[in-house]
This record gives C-alpha cells, structure tokens and sequence, in this order.
C-alpha cells in the first residue's frame, strides 16, 4: 500500500535545487512501480512550476515504459508468444491506459460477424470471401493511403477506432479474427508490404491457438495453399505474384518471403514501422524508447523492413 503522504512529500522534494537530492527521490518513486502511476497524475494537475510539472510528466513516462518493457520480457520468454497479447503491449508503449479487455471484446464481435455466415462444407477460398465481406464491407475496414506513415497506423485500437492501417496493423487485425474463427491465416514477412498466408496443414483445424502459436515458433508451419492481401481488401494471390514481387524490388529471393513468420518478427516490424513514423515526426525521444522495445525483443533481423520503405 502505498502511502500517498509520503509520496506528496516526494513529489514536492522534485522541486529542489540539488540534483542528487532530486535524482534519489526519483528512483525511490519510480522503485513503487505502475500503481503509484495514477497518484503522480493527480499530483500534476497542482499548482506546480513549469519545471516541476516537467520532472512528474517524465516520471510517469519511465514508469509506464518500464512496465512495458517488463511485459514485453515475459512475452518474449513466454511458451507461445500470443499476437494479441504481443501488440497489446506495444500498444501500451504509447497509450498505457488502453483496455484490453474491450478491444478484444471488439475483435470478437467481428468475429462473431463472420462466424454467423460460416458453414462447415466451406472452402478456404469460400471463407475468405466471408472473412473480407465482414472485415472490408460490413466494418469498413481500408489501408491507409491519405495518411500511410502516420504512427496511429499502427496501435491496434486507433486501427479499430479509424478502420484504417498500414498492411502489418490489417494483417494483425484479420490473422487474429481467422484464428479465433480457427482459420489458420498467418503473417508473412514480405519486403516493403507485410501479407497473409492461408496454411494447407489441415491438423491445424481443430488445434488451440496456443498449439499454433507454438507451432509457429518452431518453425513448423511450411505448407501455404495462397496468400491474401490484407491493405488491399483481402486479394487473394500465389506464390508467383511473390515471385514478380521480389524481381521488382530487385533484391535476392528467401525462404521467409513465402513462409509464416513468427510473432517476435511481427512485432518487430510494427516498431520499425513507429520508428519510421516518429523520425518523420523528428520526435527523438520516442525512437530512442522503441529501439529500446526492439532490443527486447532481439534486436534488428537484416531480411526485415517496415513498410513504410516503398
């Protein structure tokens, strides 16, 4: 428990001159963690100086992103490594107080959308006509051309509340619907634009998504009937169009081009996306925390880009 009288006795001390005696009381507030988080922010709202109010807004700042940072150390150590679960965190980096219990009440209620119009003698294809009926048509669901590089993009609310992403953020989106409806549509890491895959192993239709996630990690996962476009309405496409892809790039064809990817490289390539919204924005502060976020989670893997590289 936390006494508040203290810790306004703290928060007071923040104003001193001497930079040791304000260096202290700094870690001593930040050591109380995320709880004391809503406390600093009723502090702020006083009569403070300018400077005063400055040192409390960036101790709430290293608090939160500690926690993220903790959260995110545990996903990456975790057994599975959910997608959900992976770009909550992210999501948190920037909007700490985001519900994740409403946005993914939100994803199933378009997965119920879909679920409604599934029957079991479905095709695959048959169920992505459904899957982007539901997704583009009846919730409106569209990349974002008008504002491509802007970082709202890519936090998984912001895309729900503007239906509207870059192809990584659509792809997280649709992946999570299919594997909750048990469709087994996985990310794939393309160069300059993230797609879906539409996985032929037919042992994934009845495992859990955590069977899957584990699967995925390993490497398992390697037979694809199709890929689907994600930013372009869910368009279904082969191999060779990747083929095509790649030579107009004119850069050396790989194995992960065509394959699911893991949940680690996905998050990766959300935070080079910020990182590339953020330096466009010329805010310094934020690149330095995501490449904080990305050494977590491994650090930068060459055969990756952003899509915000074309």
């Amino acid at each position: 428990m936390i006494d508040t009288r203290e810790l306004s006795a703290m928060v007071m001390l923040l104003d001193d001159t001497d930079e040791e005696v304000v260096r202290l009381i700094e870690e001593r507030i930040i050591s109380l963690g995320e709880e004391v988080v809503p406390l600093l922010e009723d502090q702020w709202s006083k009569d403070f100086s300018v400077v005063h109010q400055s040192r409390l807004e960036d101790l709430i700042r290293r608090i939160q992103q500690d926690c993220v940072k903790a959260d995110l150390l545990e996903w990456v150590s975790s057994e599975e490594q959910d997608l959900f679960e992976g770009i909550i965190i992210l999501s948190r980096y920037h909007f700490p107080n985001i519900n994740k219990q409403e946005i993914s009440n939100r994803i199933d209620k378009i997965k119920l959308d879909a679920w409604l119009e599934m029957h079991y003698d479905l095709t695959a294809l048959e169920k992505v006509r459904i899957l982007n009926h539901i997704f583009y048509e009846v919730n409106g669901f569209k990349g974002n051309t008008e504002n491509y590089h802007a970082p709202a993009n890519s936090y998984i609310h912001t895309v729900l509340d503007q239906k509207s992403g870059n192809p990584i953020s659509l792809a997280i989106l649709y992946s999570i619907v299919a594997q909750r409806l048990g469709i087994p549509i996985f990310g794939v890491n393309l160069p300059q634009h993230f797609i879906l895959a539409y996985l032929f192993d037919s042992t994934l239709d009845e495992s859990s998504i955590p069977d899957r996630n584990k699967l995925l990690k390993s490497g398992s996962l390697a037979k694809v009937m199709f890929y689907i476009n994600p930013f372009n309405k869910g368009l279904v496409f082969t191999r060779q169009n990747i083929d095509e892809f790649v030579k107009q790039l004119k850069i050396e064809s790989m194995p992960e081009f065509y394959l699911p990817c893991n949940h680690v490289e996905i998050l990766k390539r959300v935070i080079r996306n910020l990182v590339s919204s953020y330096s466009k924005l010329g805010d310094k502060e934020k690149v330095l925390d995501l490449a904080d976020l990305m050494e977590i989670l491994g650090g930068e893997n060459t055969a990756g880009t952003s899509d915000q590289d074309n």
